[in-house]
């Protein structure tokens, strides 16, 4: 039998986790406060996901670049794929909170949205 220890990160308490797995499929999860520990813990070791956040260039803006986000997690191993998929993105001023920066990034069928507005220039 495999354990493996987590921080839970599905509420603020921050619970220390104890995944048992048997042949790969999770046997039992420990030390949770709350369901949202269990279901953490359960898919933390069977299939990782990720909220990539980073920043976009901004062509004619009062800022240089906006923050984002992906909409959805995207599986642990294409966080890289989906930074690069916006390393040369560069989108028109103005942009609104909640805008589709990029539709599916990376193949993974997430959408990137920004997380803040940036005003055209004057």
């Amino acid at each position: 039998m495999e354990t493996r220890q987590l921080i839970c990160i599905g509420c603020p308490m921050g619970c220390p986790l104890t995944v048992e797995l048997e042949g790969g499929a999770v046997i039992r999860v420990t030390g949770n406060t709350c369901p949202r520990g269990d279901a953490y813990g359960r898919k933390e070791v069977t299939d990782p996901t990720r909220i990539v956040t980073t920043t976009v260039r901004v062509r004619g803006g009062v800022l240089p670049a906006v923050s984002c986000k992906t909409r959805s997690d995207v599986p642990k191993g294409r966080i890289f794929d989906v930074v690069r998929a916006l390393k040369d993105l560069e989108v028109p001023a103005p942009v609104a909170i909640g805008q589709v920066l990029l539709e599916d990034a990376a193949g993974t069928g997430v959408a990137v949205v920004a997380t803040k507005n940036v005003a055209a220039q004057p």
